[in-house]
């Protein structure tokens, strides 16, 4: 049995392209796909929520003897560990350039 291939995050690869110059729509803070920053981390928000509910659910079928298959458990939990950790990770990174901007003098 081939254990299917587990995705990197929650968005996927056009989420994280740059647009051009001007590609925008001219407001400041839109993005190439007519997307803002704060609906992409809204996005990015659910699936991690989303991922974290099936983490629990496989994790309870497991637990009561309705899951079949043991590596998909396992698959499913271990794809919302490394979205969190990810998250964090991204939080982490926006903590500091935050902390940076605000400590620097102008």
């Amino acid at each position: 049995m081939i254990i299917p291939a587990i995705g990197i995050g929650p968005l996927g690869p056009s989420e994280w392209s740059v647009g051009g110059v001007g590609a925008g729509t001219g407001t400041p803070g839109a993005q190439a796909g007519g997307q803002s920053f704060g609906d992409a981390l809204t996005s990015a928000i659910g699936a991690l929520e989303t991922s974290q509910a099936n983490a629990t659910q496989a994790a309870q079928q497991l637990a009561t003897g309705q899951a079949t298959d043991p590596t998909k458990v396992i698959a499913t939990v271990e794809n919302a560990s490394l979205a969190m950790d990810f998250a964090a990770q991204i939080r982490n990174q926006i903590d500091t350039a935050a902390t940076t901007i605000f400590q620097t003098q102008v």
